[in-house]
């Protein structure tokens, strides 16, 4: 479970970094709102690289599933759009696939 908090944290640095960018230049917000967007993905790309993965392209595989989900908890606590039956389904199904990913047996 460690490794998936780990990934939430990501997921929840790289979201609030974008957002702070589609705040600034969306809704026509101060710039200032692009310093902590900016720190907030930094943080992001250094969280993932504390991945238990063994490569970076299956660290990144397994972060896409868990930040689509989180990408739908945004959506339901920060923007008041809950999420669907559809959105999900999907949402579990990439939990899924990251947790196969994550945990699968694999030869040295």
């Amino acid at each position: 479970m460690a490794a998936f908090a780990l990934y939430l944290a990501a997921a929840l640095c790289e979201i609030f970094g974008c957002f702070a960018v589609w705040i600034w230049m969306r809704q026509e917000r101060s710039i200032w709102w692009l310093l902590p967007g900016m720190l907030s993905l930094a943080a992001f790309a250094y969280l993932l690289t504390r991945s238990p993965a063994d490569a970076a392209g299956r660290a990144f595989a397994i972060y896409g599933g868990v930040y689509i989900a989180a990408s739908l908890g945004w959506l339901w606590l920060v923007e008041g759009q809950r999420p669907d039956g559809w959105d999900l389904f999907g949402a579990a199904l990439c939990l899924l696939g990251a947790a196969i990913i994550l945990w699968a047996p694999r030869s040295a």
